[in-house]
């Protein structure tokens, strides 16, 4: 069984793709970027940018029915790993106690020249 998310909590996906998808009590988010439910960009630094992107990941994951404390696995990709530290402190102030697996990668380029996406898989409570 498969059930689209899609929430007005978090920016509306930018292409053909929905926020996120669950698959038996597993849900799967798309990238999120930083953007505003709005679907403004918040143009600031890489620390403001990651913390917009974890307001929109927790809105996708209250609306599967899934936290921050579920996620078992996340993606971050970085336009400059160079800021990778920056991230590592906002990313840590969200995931404190409960460290789910994770990878970084650096990319060529984002979506609307964001500096940081996040990605996650999660339980479904």
């Amino acid at each position: 069984m498969t059930k689209v998310v899609q929430t007005k909590e978090a920016p509306e996906a930018i292409g053909p793709y929905s926020q996120g998808i669950i698959v038996n009590n597993m849900f799967y988010s798309s990238g999120q970027i930083p953007l505003t439910p709005s679907g403004e960009m918040i143009n600031g630094d890489i620390t403001e940018q990651t913390h917009q992107v974890f307001r929109n990941l927790k809105a996708v994951l209250k609306e599967a029915g899934a936290s921050l404390e579920t996620v078992v696995k996340a993606t971050v990709f970085l336009a400059d790993m160079n800021q990778f530290a920056e991230v590592n402190e906002v990313y840590g102030q969200y995931f404190d106690t409960h460290k789910p697996a994770r990878s970084c990668v650096e990319v060529a380029r984002l979506p609307k020249d964001a500096l940081v996406e996040i990605e996650v898989i999660a339980l479904v409570k």
